[in-house]
């Protein structure tokens, strides 16, 4: 069985497990699985998942998007994480403007981006059918 038949995850290194907790938690909604000491894993759908573990060397480091999930009503998803004090980034540069709300409309799919307390940057896409 090659790569291309297995599962993948996302990891997200931060500084303080604790804050990361009540961000992945409380306002992305996740529910928390697998935990261990310096971790937590939070179950997605289809078998997938976010690792989120301490490492504060190098929490926050990369300016890439890290992790991404795919929703079916991204006005909806914005609007019920804003209520719990997401924000959503802004950003005016070569390929990607977004709007004053922080969507980025490609035609074909629409994406906005969050980031954790450490600057881990997330995207939330809906794909249009």
């Amino acid at each position: 069985m090659g790569l291309k038949d297995c599962r993948v995850g996302a990891l997200m290194a931060v500084s303080d497990l604790d804050a990361a907790r009540r961000f992945y938690e409380d306002q992305l909604g996740l529910v928390p699985g697998e935990q261990e000491p310096e971790g937590v894993r939070y179950s997605c759908a289809e078998g997938t998942s976010l690792f989120v573990y301490l490492q504060p060397h190098n929490a926050g480091a990369s300016a890439a998007t890290l992790a991404g999930w795919t929703v079916d009503d991204l006005d909806q998803t914005m609007d019920e994480l804003s209520s719990r004090g997401v924000h959503f980034e802004h950003y005016d540069q070569p390929g990607i403007k977004t709007d004053e709300r922080g969507v980025f409309d490609a035609g074909d799919f629409r994406a906005a981006w969050i980031k954790d307390p450490d600057g881990n940057t997330m995207a939330i896409t809906e794909v249009s059918s």
